[in-house]
């Protein structure tokens, strides 16, 4: 996905921010990315990201803030196509994890998020958000039908931490599983906006906007030719069957027929295509769209009664029975 690369190389190449955004981005790194491990005996942190450049971030930030050393690798094809990964890891981690949250006062891995990020500065929490797209993000194209930004998830509860930390920002989120994968998804335009906003991603909310201010224009200028062009086809039909009635009507009446009334009908047969208005101003004299519509109506009713009086076929008997006017 051209967007979701985008934007991760957007979000790492932003500035450093404050020791609360550090720890919230450095914790949505390590929860959406990885977690707790134990390697002979002892607990390390490991998180699996997807370009150098994110790990040797979450790598620096580990070093200045926590005063730890992280092992960068190759985890997976070192072909540099799809499927590469590289892996952060920090061995004896057992106070780093009490520290950033990852293990409870009971010793144990939570299954959400540190409720001190969540619930923190909201600086923090719009960092915990980027540190979870760097980890396990994607943002789609907005010219497709199913735009969304999504992030996987490790736990239901790191899900549910998410959609809070979310509304939040002013983002309506929601938690779903899919595959027995968790996954928290962003469907709405002005949500996708507000994350990418809070997460200081101007270049590509500007990119994404763009976008979808395109596919708007273009999805609704595709509504106006559709309906004009079903207006269209309902005028055109509309017009077909008056004119077989009219005929037919002044099949009927014949020499019955009133002067004023057949002027309208043969109007109506002569202009097949003009609109009630446009037969108005051809008439001599100019006269009313109501009064043409009147005149027409008046000359099928008389024609009408006079066929159920003889017992023929009256003027609606001439449209064809598979005619559609919708």
């Amino acid at each position: 996905m051209a967007l979701t690369g985008e934007l991760k190389v957007e979000l790492v190449s932003l500035p450093l921010g404050s020791f609360d955004e550090r720890v919230g981005e450095i914790t949505g790194l390590l929860r959406f990315a990885g977690g707790l491990h134990v390697i002979s005996g002892r607990i390390a942190i490991e998180a699996e990201v997807e370009t150098p450049e994110i790990a040797k971030r979450l790598a620096l930030d580990l070093a200045q803030l926590y005063n730890v050393k992280a092992e960068i690798a190759h985890s997976g094809s070192s072909t540099g196509r799809k499927g590469e990964k590289f892996l952060v890891r920090v061995q004896g981690a057992e106070i780093l994890a009490r520290q950033i949250g990852l293990l409870d006062s009971r010793n144990l891995s939570i299954r959400g998020v540190p409720a001190q990020v969540v619930n923190g500065p909201i600086s923090q929490t719009a960092a915990l958000w980027r540190g979870a797209i760097l980890a396990h993000g994607t943002l789609s194209d907005p010219g497709r039908s199913s735009a969304s930004l999504e992030v996987s998830c490790p736990t239901s509860e790191s899900a549910m931490a998410l959609v809070g930390a979310a509304r939040r920002l002013g983002a309506v989120a929601k938690a779903k599983e899919v595959r027995q994968i968790h996954r928290v998804v962003i469907r709405e335009g002005e949500s996708i906006s507000a994350i990418l906003g809070a997460i200081g991603s101007v270049k590509v909310l500007s990119n994404w906007n763009e976008l979808k201010q395109r596919r708007e224009v273009r999805a609704k200028a595709n509504r106006l030719v559709n309906f004009d062009d079903a207006n269209l086809r309902r005028s055109a039909a509309a017009a077909v069957a008056a004119c077989a009635r009219v005929e037919r009507a002044l099949e009927i009446l014949g020499d019955e027929v009133p002067d004023h009334l057949k002027y309208a009908g043969e109007l109506r047969i002569t202009h097949r295509d003009s609109s009630l208005d446009e037969l108005g101003q051809k008439a001599n004299p100019v006269m009313t769209k109501d009064a043409i519509a009147g005149r027409i109506r008046r000359l099928l009713a008389m024609a009408d009664k006079k066929a159920a009086d003889l017992g023929i076929p009256n003027t609606e008997a001439s449209v064809p029975l598979d005619f559609d006017l919708n």
